[in-house]
């Protein structure tokens, strides 16, 4: 007899916005982030110090501004965007699929939960974060805290977690496609933007070399290895 397959949802996780363009909202939301450790990599004294004696007292008003002029009629674009990418998802998997964020709401208990909510007898849980990449202050911790809140919340259910698809061609092929239709228009240049991060994380998170620094100047010179 063939053994039935285990009862899985799939668990989306994205990084997170304020719940609202409110300074108070936005502090709240600054300081869940600030605070992880992979975000931050400095001993838990320095860094609530810094964070919040030199960052929140002013930060939070000069990013609800921000927030401000990219805030639409339904919310933060970053959880829009997400919800219909949920949503897309679950019309073409015949399994639960639930939405949570590391910092701010959904949070991702909240979306184990919604995955519980639909599959009472759930056994596993497949993780997709939604970064192609891995970063410590990004992929890393966003497995961290729906490791932390299953183990709390729904300890047997089992937790498989995809890896960073950033050279899958499926992903670049959907990256080409959703540039083409600009590259049909008039333009001057061409100009590509990339969220940074510390090379010491790269270091500290990355000693095989397997996600980066696959040549030994890898950081300072144009390689294939980027």
């Amino acid at each position: 007899m063939e053994k039935s397959k285990p009862k899985r949802g799939v668990l989306l996780v994205n990084l997170g916005s304020p719940d609202s363009t409110e300074v108070s909202a936005v502090r709240k939301y600054l300081h869940q982030f600030l605070m992880d450790e992979k975000v931050i990599d400095s001993p838990y004294l320095i860094r609530k110090f810094v964070v919040c004696c030199f960052i929140l007292p002013k930060r939070p008003k000069e990013s609800a501004h921000a927030y401000r002029t990219i805030w639409t009629d339904e919310g933060s674009p970053l959880i829009v965007i997400s919800q219909k990418v949920k949503e897309l998802v679950q019309e073409r998997v015949d399994c639960p699929v639930g939405l949570g964020m590391r910092y701010g709401n959904p949070s991702s208990a909240a979306g184990i939960r919604e995955l519980l909510g639909q599959s009472l007898d759930l056994e596993e849980i497949l993780l997709i974060p939604l970064y192609p990449h891995y970063a410590a202050s990004s992929y890393e911790t966003a497995v961290m805290e729906v490791e932390k809140q299953l183990k709390r919340i729904a300890p047997k259910v089992r937790l498989q977690v995809k890896p960073p698809f950033y050279d899958d061609p499926d992903y670049i092929e959907a990256m080409v496609a959703s540039a083409s239709e600009y590259l049909k228009k008039d333009y001057d240049h061409i100009l590509f933007s990339y969220h940074g991060l510390p090379e010491r994380h790269m270091k500290t998170a990355d000693p095989t070399g397997k996600h980066c620094l696959q040549v030994e100047n890898c950081c300072s010179v144009p390689s294939e290895a980027h």
